[in-house]
């Protein structure tokens, strides 16, 4: 029988917060063209290198300062530790689990020489992300594709696509927040990274429907199957309805807008500054477009955002975890690849 991995993949992080380092990483992430699409060589590397960077990475490695752990990266060392977990989850099934963030280390192309190495014949590719975007689970994909490529011996893959309102995920992620959800609050923000409309809009095939029919996320279409927006709608709903939730009691917001170009709306921060002002003091956030807490969700979310939201009158903020390893999205990743393991298998 042909050898079998599992290959999680994830975001990435700088190797450490100083400058240099976080210099290096936005170079990287923000010279990738499914993040900045816009304009192409040499414009966008001096876009990039000579006006973004510049301005950005003092803050941004203040930022990793704050969240930055004597193990590392909070990302970086939560996904070591889910790859740990599933390892031991799937022991009976000998399926070993690598790991590999698309920016910085451990690098996709050095993690997929190691699994030719190994004599790795198939591979379930597990992007590490719930909803599609050509900026996170794109060019992952691509890049893993691309890295193949280059291999005297490329594997087989089995991709993931985007599970976004997978039963047992959205179980998964009611069961990790259950404990915020007993509290006494007012709302419930589900705030998810933001994107660029324009990214919206090219995604949507059709180029006749996303940001253009009145209620696009809630009108059925087969572009939703690359559609962000309307999959973090739908992975809202599901955990509402899972939850049982008050619909007068959460919402939708985006966070971590770059430039000035539109980006999806309404915005995490106004959201924190509005949401006191209409009564609603005891707040629970969560950010579902991350599966392990970094810098978006710990630094902008649950250190940014708490100052935001308690000095416009707010009376409590509770950040509430991204999955990390909670037992519940161990058991759905390993059930995941059982499931891979015995349509292999038949």
């Amino acid at each position: 029988m042909a050898q079998r991995a599992v290959l999680l993949i994830n975001l990435g992080s700088p190797d450490s917060p100083a400058v240099p380092d976080v210099r290096e990483y936005l170079s990287e992430f923000l010279g990738d063209e499914r993040v900045i699409d816009r304009p192409g060589w040499p414009w966008r590397w001096l876009l990039v290198n000579w006006l973004i960077i510049p301005k950005r990475v003092a803050n941004s490695a203040h930022a990793y300062t704050k969240v930055w752990t004597q193990a590392g990266s909070p990302l970086v060392v939560t996904s070591e530790i889910v790859q740990k977990k599933l390892v031991t989850a799937l022991a009976t099934d000998e399926v070993p689990v690598f790991l590999a963030m698309r920016y910085g280390t451990p690098a996709i192309a050095t993690v997929l020489a190691a699994m030719e190495k190994a004599g790795v014949e198939e591979v379930l590719l597990f992007p590490q992300y719930p909803q599609y975007a050509m900026s996170s689970y794109e060019t992952v994909v691509e890049k893993v594709f691309a890295g193949a490529r280059q291999l005297a011996r490329p594997p087989r893959f089995t991709l993931v696509q985007p599970f976004f309102e997978d039963p047992d995920y959205i179980a998964a992620l009611v069961e990790s927040a259950r404990p915020a959800l007993l509290q006494d609050y007012d709302h419930l923000l589900f705030s998810y990274h933001g994107l660029p409309e324009r990214h919206m809009r090219k995604a949507d095939s059709s180029h006749a429907h996303c940001l253009t029919v009145p209620d696009c996320c809630d009108t059925c279409s087969p572009i939703h199957a690359t559609c962000y927006r309307a999959q973090t709608v739908r992975t809202t709903k599901a955990f509402a309805r899972l939850a049982g939730l008050d619909p007068a009691k959460y919402s939708i917001s985006y966070q971590s807008r770059l430039g000035g170009e539109p980006w999806l709306t309404p915005y995490t921060d106004k959201e924190l500054e509005r949401l006191p002002k209409e009564g609603r003091r005891k707040l629970l956030v969560i950010t579902p477009a991350f599966t392990a807490d970094c810098l978006e969700t710990l630094e902008e979310i649950r250190l940014a955002g708490r100052d935001t939201f308690l000095a416009a009158g707010g009376e409590t903020f509770t950040h509430i975890p991204c999955l990390n390893d909670h037992p519940a999205f161990i058991a759905y990743l390993a059930g995941r690849t059982r499931a891979w393991l015995a349509e292999g298998a038949g």
